[in-house]
This record gives structure tokens, C-alpha cells and sequence, in this order.
């Protein structure tokens, strides 16, 4: 059986278990499965036999992305979403991450290569307004294509596709986690990118004064920290959204924590080459 076949065979299986199960749907909103039975559908998976632990929650994906995942598999709260959208970019892979919002299970398609996602729900609604509340329930290979594709009967109504920057930004701005991406922590200066496109994100005034300063001048975390002027948090939060929108350069083994001696220091050693 192939990996597409194995796909719609458990996205089968997930809408079994819902017409099979009591659901209550908002009326007028779509059809979204509540995580309580989604819960239900996962620990039935993990009784049958054959299962691992990895299973309910990440299943059939390919083995570089599963290991990236797994990292932070050992956790009580289990993968955060702004970990496995990393992970996608970094693997140009697309997947669906089942997310629990507000009682309900929404799924969120990611294409990283198109930087699309597709939603069934609105994601303002479903999403946006609930960004430190999302948990990951499932993530497995995406099912449905993106706009354009050769395949056209598993592309959705162009109407719940949206651009995937803004949601980077919004998830690492004002989602659950607090601490860098592992990909930016470290002893590191940081700088932007020259063509880093910041015209979809809502971006408050001080943070684009110190994203405009980062093209020229590199800054280390405490530096960052200090331009904001909001706390380490708020500097951590904007590093990761820079990364997630491929906008951060990376320099690591300095020979201090000082942005100016690492330019110094950079200088001298191209005087002596």
C-alpha cells in the first residue's frame, strides 16, 4: 500500500469514528470533530496491536521528520505547534497537524514549498484567537493538495487556503512558547536578511525599529533584550518569528557575547587573511 493510499485510508477511518460518535457542531460553522472523540479515536490506535507510543500522535511521516519530531516527544504537553510548523519548513514537507482549539479539533494543512496552510474553519475564529491555547492531538502526511495541483480532486475550495507567514508571525509572537527554537538557540549574534518581506505581518513600531537595525548590526539575545526594552521573552518571541519567516542570520562560536567585538574581531581576522 502506498504512503498516499495509507493517508486517505486514516482519513477514512477518522470519519468513520466521527459519524460513529456524538458530535455537536456551532451552527453554521464546519463540520469539526470534537477532541474529545478525537482523543478516543487515538487511544483506540494505541490499543491495537503492532502500535508504539509514537502512533497516536505522529504517524506515517517520513523518517527525518519524525526524528526532528521526536525530540520533543519525552514532554507532558507532548509537541507545540510552532515545533512541528518548524519542523515542516525545515523539511519541506507537508503534513496536517491536528490541533485542539476550543474543544474542537481543527485541522491545519501546511505547505511549506507553496507557504500556504489550509483550514476548514476560519482561522481567526478557530485559530488566531486562541493561538496559546493550541495543542497538538496528531500530525501525518497531508492528504489534500495545493492550489494548482495535477490532482485536482483532493484540492479544496481556494476559499481555506491562506498565506502561511502571517500565522508564523502571530504563532511565534503571541503562541505558548516562551523559549528559542533549538535551530536559534546557542551563543549567536543575529542578523535579518536583506530580502526579508514583512508587508503581510502585523508588526509593532519597536519591532520594526529593531528589525530595520539587525540588517546592518548584528545583536546577541541580551543585546535584543535591551533595544526592545519589553523583557527577554519578547526578544526570544521575535527571534523565533524571524527564523520561521526566513529572515534570520545566524552566527555562531563567538569569541564573546558583545556584537561589537564580534565585528572587531571579524575585521582584524580578515586584515590577517
Amino acid at each position: 500500500m502506498t504512503r498516499l493510499s495509507v493517508c486517505r485510508f486514516d482519513a477514512a477511518r477518522v470519519a468513520i469514528y466521527l459519524l460513529m460518535n456524538e458530535t455537536t457542531i456551532p451552527f453554521g460553522e464546519p463540520e469539526l470533530m470534537r477532541a474529545s472523540v478525537f482523543q478516543r479515536y487515538l487511544d483506540e490506535l494505541a490499543r491495537q496491536p503492532g502500535a508504539t507510543t509514537a502512533v497516536p500522535r505522529l504517524t506515517a511521516l517520513s523518517p527525518s521528520l519524525l526524528a526532528d519530531l521526536q525530540r520533543f516527544e519525552h514532554r507532558p504537553s507532548g509537541t507545540e505547534v510552532l515545533e512541528v510548523l518548524a519542523a515542516c519548513l525545515r523539511h519541506a514537507q507537508s503534513v496536517v497537524v491536528h490541533c485542539e482549539a476550543g474543544g474542537y479539533v481543527v485541522p491545519v494543512t501546511v505547505f511549506p514549498r507553496e507557504r500556504l496552510f489550509h483550514c476548514p474553519a476560519e482561522p481567526d475564529t478557530y485559530l488566531l484567537q486562541r493561538l496559546a491555547l493550541l495543542k497538538v492531538l496528531r500530525v501525518e502526511p497531508a492528504v489534500l493538495r495545493a492550489p494548482g495541483d495535477s490532482e485536482s480532486s483532493l484540492v479544496a475550495p481556494l476559499s481555506c487556503y491562506h498565506p502561511i507567514a502571517p500565522l508564523l508571525w502571530e504563532l511565534a509572537m503571541r503562541g505558548s512558547r516562551t523559549e528559542l527554537l533549538p535551530e536559534v538557540a546557542g551563543n549567536a549574534c543575529y542578523r535579518t536578511t536583506p530580502g526579508l518581506d514583512l508587508r503581510m505581518l502585523q508588526i509593532r513600531s519597536v519591532h520594526r525599529a529593531v528589525i530595520r537595525h539587525m540588517r546592518t548590526q548584528p545583536v546577541t539575545l541580551r543585546e535584543l533584550t535591551e533595544l526592545i526594552g519589553r523583557g527577554r521573552e519578547d526578544a526570544v518571541r521575535l527571534l523565533n518569528a524571524l527564523y520561521l519567516q526566513s529572515g534570520l542570520i545566524i552566527s555562531r562560536a563567538l569569541p564573546t557575547s558583545s556584537a561589537e567585538s564580534w565585528l572587531a574581531n571579524f575585521g582584524l581576522r580578515r586584515r590577517h587573511s
